[in-house]
């Protein structure tokens, strides 16, 4: 089903999800993606990312798998061997749970994927989405070239993540037809920003991030409403995000600002990760 009907499926959810990480990385100014290693392939319908030099162990990652063709030890064998060409240390492997299959624990235990924590998958119609949480003291708007270097640096920083190398990768998206960034200003100073990616009639939602001297001021509620007008102006129909699942008794902070927007969790994801020196469980 596609969506111009009324449902989005998993598949149109993790298809941008999946377009967006690989325009990031195979994005990247040529430079960067030496110094960093970047690596990037679609493998059985889904994207294949490996950034040999990560500094935080995020950006090498596989995803988007399992509606072009199924998931199979064949196809696993083919994406542990591209990181193993790329002398990646190790790598993350997302797939849908609606199309993992019967036999996956005998699949990763052939290389030694481990379970690493899961990610809630969250979506909702644009007309759905509510704009009027957004109000804050601070500034909100789309960013430009002139902003992109500051931008990046803010959302990295954000997240808790160096700069050096990835600023320039995550910069580079500015210039990307399908991203929209938007940034968030405490007068001249810029504190907050978020990217949204389109892809048809979805729009995705990623990057999301505000460094911690402006959190609580409703910087990113802000940026979710911003970026749900983006893309309604765009002509999407639906908004989708992906965040961290928290343990329990604790709170994440972006799912509750997600779902204070209008968008509902769809499925929790488990993450699965792979290790070049794991060895195969018997």
């Amino acid at each position: 089903m596609n969506t111009t009907d009324t449902a989005l499926t998993s598949a149109e959810a993790e298809a941008a999800e999946a377009d967006f990480m690989h325009a990031y990385e195979a994005g990247a100014p040529r430079a960067v993606r030496e110094r960093l290693g970047i690596a990037a392939a679609r493998i059985g319908g889904g994207v294949v990312l490996s950034m040999r030099e990560d500094p935080v162990n995020y950006w090498s990652k596989a995803l988007g798998f399992g509606f072009t063709e199924p998931v199979t030890g064949e196809l696993v064998d083919r994406i542990v061997a591209f990181y193993r060409t790329e002398g990646t240390r190790e790598a993350v492997i997302q797939i849908a749970p609606s199309v993992l299959p019967p036999e996956w624990d005998d699949i990763r235990a052939a290389h030694g994927i481990e379970p690493a924590g899961q990610w809630v998958k969250l979506a909702a119609p644009i007309a759905q989405v509510r704009l009027g949480d957004g109000a804050t003291r601070l500034r909100v708007g789309p960013v430009g070239a002139s902003d992109a270097a500051e931008w990046a640096e803010v959302v990295l920083r954000g997240f808790g993540m160096p700069t050096d190398g990835l600023a320039g990768m995550v910069a580079a998206s500015v210039d990307h037809p399908h991203f929209h960034p938007y940034g968030v200003w405490d007068g001249p100073d810029l504190v907050a920003g978020g990217n949204l990616f389109v892809r048809g009639a979805v729009g995705a939602l990623n990057a999301g991030a505000t460094l911690p001297s402006h959190r609580r001021l409703g910087a990113q509620s802000a940026l979710i409403a911003a970026r749900a007008e983006a893309a309604r102006a765009a002509g999407c129909r639906w908004l989708v995000a992906e965040t961290g699942r928290p343990a329990e008794g604790t709170t994440n902070q972006s799912l509750v600002n997600l779902e204070r927007a209008g968008l509902r969790v769809r499925y929790v994801r488990q993450n699965w990760r792979w290790r070049a020196d794991a060895e195969p469980v018997a």
